[in-house]
């Protein structure tokens, strides 16, 4: 006798008969676990005692089920889906079926048809799946950076961003600052503490953040970079960027440990603002590194020695831009109307670019040849305009300005619609009596006029 199939409901019904029949059970104890009714184990026991075990299997098992769909029909659908409607999900394409074609199909049947023909593949067969990327070798030589955005103090304070500099060959935390959004001027205070500490990296890795990258790289204006590529430019440091979120995992999944270890740890501290919480991260630095960091392939510690002086990178750190001097010494900066001083050096400025220095705290410059040129600056409305374009991760700080303004006095009136001229009609019709012409005419009656007297 060979092999029978049977469903795990018919072995434990055979279980079941075996102990009736051996008299462990009686027939209404084994209703009660079969969940049946006594006349039909009645039934099964007789039937178990004549034909034996394999009489107990559901008698449907290994016939055509009478709700199958014809071979010919699915045949026709798989046909269908390949010639018109190949890169259709189940659930679009059973639509389309029915709509186009009245084959009415369920998707779920429809999705088994197109499995079993090669011409779907499920969501974990789709899944990609990204090689671990080997650590660097050596400390210093690559430095992953990355701003989190998180509710930091929970309910006890307002969200912000923690700014994560981790050494990618050793998992070591090199930087934190807590600061309100991602901003360049955020990244030089960071860079700076991180240079005073460690000396300068090889390279940074970071997302495609406006930060780093400039996102139109065939704009005509402007030199390719960002003033955080161009600070790092000058300090003789590469900055790359990732392709993926997965390329820099290091920092992610440091963030999501911060996210958890930090967050507990500023609570049990009872910290609830960013000055207090960046006092806090020295020792927590030193907490997390001792329980995490690995121990680099090569013992070489390639971070190099900074020297410049501090007013110098301060000059680097800065936002550097250029602006055209116009003949009377005068040019606009930052919706500001920027008026240079005449002196014996501003004489010779019109019709030449000066350089602008504008520093994170509020400090405005402009200089020709290293000079600093005296100037006074005439402020225009500095309410966030109609319409601006806001990044995600600044949303927060964008918005905390706006409501700051808002407070501070209401929006300037503007005219509605498309002025073009401020002419007012008075209603009075130009009819010639002032013209050329009648001037002439008038002229010439009063000389005839006077010749006739």
């Amino acid at each position: 006798m060979g092999w029978i199939l049977m469903s795990e409901r018919d072995l434990n019904r055979v279980e079941v008969l075996s102990d009736v029949t051996q008299g462990r059970m009686t027939a209404a104890s084994a209703a009660n676990v079969l969940g049946l009714s006594r006349r039909q184990v009645h039934r099964l026991l007789k039937r178990f005692q004549s034909e034996g075990p394999a009489s107990i299997r559901h008698k449907a098992r290994g016939r055509v089920s009478n709700n199958r769909i014809d071979p010919a029909v699915r045949e026709f659908a798989v046909a269908l889906v390949k010639e018109s409607y190949i890169d259709f999900g189940p659930t679009f394409a059973a639509e389309k079926l029915e709509e186009d074609h009245g084959l009415k199909v369920s998707r779920e049947t429809l999705r088994t048809w197109m499995r079993d023909a090669g011409i779907w593949l499920s969501r974990k067969q789709r899944r990609t799946f990204h090689p671990p990327r080997l650590r660097r070798e050596c400390y210093g030589e690559l430095i992953q950076i990355d701003g989190s955005d998180h509710r930091w103090f929970e309910d006890r304070g307002p969200a912000c961003t923690l700014l994560v500099f981790i050494d990618d060959a050793t998992s070591t935390l090199m930087q934190l600052e807590f600061v309100t959004s991602e901003s360049t001027f955020s990244y030089f205070g960071a860079l700076e503490s991180y240079l005073g500490k460690h000396g300068r990296p090889v390279a940074f890795y970071s997302d495609k953040h406006t930060v780093f990258r400039v996102a139109q790289q065939g704009a005509k204006s402007g030199y390719g970079m960002t003033q955080f590529g161009r600070a790092l430019n000058e300090l003789n440091i590469e900055i790359l960027c990732a392709n993926s979120s997965q390329a820099k995992g290091r920092v992610e999944r440091a963030n999501r440990t911060l996210q958890d270890r930090l967050v507990k740890e500023l609570r049990l501290a009872g910290i609830a603002d960013m000055e207090a919480a960046n006092a806090f991260l020295a020792g927590f630095m030193d907490r997390y590194n001792a329980r995490f960091a690995k121990i680099p392939r090569r013992p070489d510690n390639l971070h190099r020695a900074l020297n410049i002086e501090p007013d110098r990178l301060r000059d680097v750190l800065c936002f550097r831009d250029e602006r055209y001097v116009g003949n009377q010494l005068a040019f606009s900066y930052d919706r500001r109307r920027i008026i240079l001083e005449e002196n014996e050096i501003t004489r010779g400025l019109p019709g030449k670019y000066v350089d602008s220095y504008a520093f994170a705290d509020g400090r405005l410059e402009f200089r020709w040849k290293g000079a600093s040129l005296p100037y006074s600056a005439f402020d225009k409305d500095q309410r966030v305009t109609h319409a601006a374009i806001t990044e995600n991760k600044r949303l927060g700080a964008v918005l905390k300005f706006i409501k700051d303004e808002q407070d501070k006095a209401p929006p300037k009136k503007h005219r509605a619609g498309k002025q073009r001229t401020r002419y007012e009609p008075n209603g009075r019709r130009n009819d010639g009596w002032n013209s050329k012409l009648a001037r002439a005419a008038k002229e010439k009656r009063a000389a005839s006029q006077g010749g006739d007297t």
